[in-house]
């Protein structure tokens, strides 16, 4: 079985330097150092991001957080749009108005069917 290599901080920061400084190109980096263009291209990412001992980015570290924030937006409509089927379908009862919490009608439900699955009305 193959083994792992692993490599220094110090090595990615200076190879990555290298790329941004214009002195090789990333085809070179690549031959010299014996690494796939998917590792180059993940480390420049994470220098950006200050992941190397070095001031990340400011623009860097705002489209992470986009892309953190995206992440968050999709899976919240995803939930939204489960707990709406389910109500369409009678598989799920709002709660009443003294009743404020939705995560308990959604927890005992879960726990009537058997889980988190979901399963579509014949």
């Amino acid at each position: 079985m193959k083994r792992r290599r692993s490599f220094a901080i110090d090595l990615k920061r200076q190879i990555v330097e290298e790329l941004l400084s214009g002195v090789s190109t990333p085809a070179q980096l690549i031959r010299r150092y014996e690494i796939s263009s998917s590792l180059l291209y993940h480390w420049k990412e994470q220098y950006a991001n200050g992941r190397f001992n070095n001031e990340p980015n400011k623009e860097a570290a705002l489209e992470d957080r986009v892309r953190q924030l995206e992440q968050l937006v999709g899976k919240l409509t995803m939930e939204n749009e489960f707990l709406k089927k389910a109500v369409q379908r009678g598989l799920l009862t709002l709660p009443k108005k003294n009743d404020s919490s939705l995560l308990s009608t959604v927890t005992s439900w879960k726990a009537r069917k058997g889980g988190a699955t979901y399963e579509s009305a014949p």
